[in-house]
């Protein structure tokens, strides 16, 4: 039987708030174009792969504030999840495996919230 772990709610909020600033930023950084400034377009065909890229007006003062503040808060929810003092009650392979775990948290409710 696979270990359960009973992590706490302020970790499980981080981690679900981690993966929910990761999509987002994600997505906005498919929506962008590709270059910050703005350049001409270009297109290699003799390389070893052909690469092509329209040109590219740069990113507006906005949304280069909204990738840094999306980036920031990720950073923060990183170093918060990973340094979390749950961790310190966990040694070696148990560690890593509530680790893993923890990422996909959010598809599975508490025990404590659990129809079993």
């Amino acid at each position: 039987m696979a270990t359960t772990y009973d992590f706490p709610s302020d970790l499980r909020a981080g981690q679900e708030e981690l993966h929910q600033v990761r999509a987002e930023l994600s997505a906005l950084l498919k929506r962008l174009p590709w270059s910050v400034v703005p350049l001409d377009g270009f297109s290699d065909a003799g390389a070893w792969r052909k690469i092509e890229r329209p040109a590219s007006p740069g990113w507006t003062a906005d949304e280069q504030a909204e990738v840094e503040k999306l980036r920031r808060r990720e950073r923060e929810l990183a170093i918060f999840v990973s340094t979390h003092r749950y961790w310190s009650e966990l040694t070696g392979p148990d560690r890593v495996d509530a680790r893993a775990k923890l990422k996909h948290a959010q598809e599975t409710p508490p025990d404590s919230e659990r129809d079993d």
